[in-house]
């Protein structure tokens, strides 16, 4: 039996996904700074939160200074804010609401709970000594959902564009958290000094990846270390490498399963990537600038979001992106013509 798969519902999809995903990594981030990240003097950057969202201008319209009752309250329940988490939520539950004739009635009222219990999110809560364990209750109502979503979620046309959401968000959300402690990382040579291990230590768990990375090293908590098992571990669920692998075996499995036309550029740009990824060691890309490696993951995983869009959402075409270097970091191919309409077998 031959069901229309509609653009629209293929979009809710991939961003009710990506919407989930950013919630729980912003909810950690937030736990974590709070609890580990210090600076020589013991104080709390709260502004490289912000540097980290891209949020700079938003910021400073509403708030003069960075202080932690300000940082906490924008990313957290600011409705005004369209990336604090309890706008995410909602942008989530919206894609939800269209999706409905699709998702389990589990995943409907998790999310349901989730953002009822985010709007009534008393004052007192925002306060140091309660802040943790609402962010805790926060990561674990994602990832109730994302456990609810891989138990119930039919395996059909749209789990497969689900994934491709998660995976996307989940590896742009990595390099972004890198790119936040570069400077901390890379420029203070004074390797043994407490709060430097601090700061390495609350990256990789904002990652949720102290244990894993411990598993493989278990002295030398080098800069060097951490970045590459973030970018490069193959078994890692959440460095950039696997990700990305994770992306490419979703839209291989719409395209082989569903003979989909479209997206032809996506994969061999996808292709390129994992050949990037797989291929550099970490030492080159020091060498050439971590920054600006994760700057251009960054922007070809926009440019990988803008040809699936173009492919299967009914997005007008885009143009080929400028890379840094063609040789070394190669552009997509052509941009095919927009499947209106995606045809899933039940």
């Amino acid at each position: 039996m031959i069901n229309p798969l509609l653009a629209r519902y293929a979009e809710c999809l991939f961003w009710l996904a990506r919407f989930v995903e950013r919630a729980e990594n912003l909810a950690r981030i937030l736990e974590v700074h709070e609890t580990y990240a210090r600076d020589k003097s013991g104080a709390r950057d709260w502004y490289t939160i912000v540097q980290l969202h891209a949020d700079e201008e938003a910021f400073a319209e509403k708030h003069k200074t960075a202080t932690a009752k300000n940082v906490i309250r924008f990313y957290l329940t600011d409705r005004e804010n369209t990336t604090s988490i309890v706008n995410t939520v909602r942008y989530a539950r919206e894609n939800a609401r269209t999706l409905r004739p699709l998702v389990s009635t589990e995943m409907w009222v998790q999310l349901n709970i989730f953002y009822n219990r985010l709007i009534a999110i008393d004052e007192r809560e925002l306060t140091p000594g309660s802040l943790s364990p609402l962010l805790s209750e926060i990561k674990e109502a994602c990832q109730t959902f994302t456990g609810i979503t891989e138990g119930t979620f039919y395996r059909d046309q749209a789990w497969y564009f689900y994934r491709l959401g998660r995976y996307i968000e989940r590896a742009d959300q990595t390099t972004r958290l890198l790119d936040s402690k570069y400077y901390v990382l890379m420029h203070d040579t004074d390797v043994g000094n407490m709060v430097n291990t601090g700061q390495w230590l609350a990256l990789l768990r904002a990652a949720s990846g102290y244990h894993a990375f411990r598993l493989l090293h278990q002295s030398d908590l080098t800069p060097w270390r951490i970045a590459a098992f973030l970018l490069f571990n193959p078994s890692f669920p959440r460095s950039v490498y696997l990700c990305v692998r994770e992306v490419d075996s979703a839209l291989t499995g719409l395209k082989s399963r569903y003979n989909l036309r479209g997206g032809n550029d996506v994969a061999e740009g996808l292709d390129q990537l994992r050949s990037i990824l797989g291929t550099r060691s970490i030492e080159e890309v020091l060498a050439g600038g971590l920054h600006e490696f994760i700057d251009f993951i960054q922007r070809y995983l926009i440019a990988i979001t803008d040809r699936l869009g173009a492919a299967f959402f009914g997005h007008p075409p885009v143009e080929t992106p400028a890379w840094q270097d063609a040789d070394l970091w190669p552009p997509f191919a052509t941009t095919p013509d927009a499947d209106l309409q995606i045809q899933s077998q039940a």
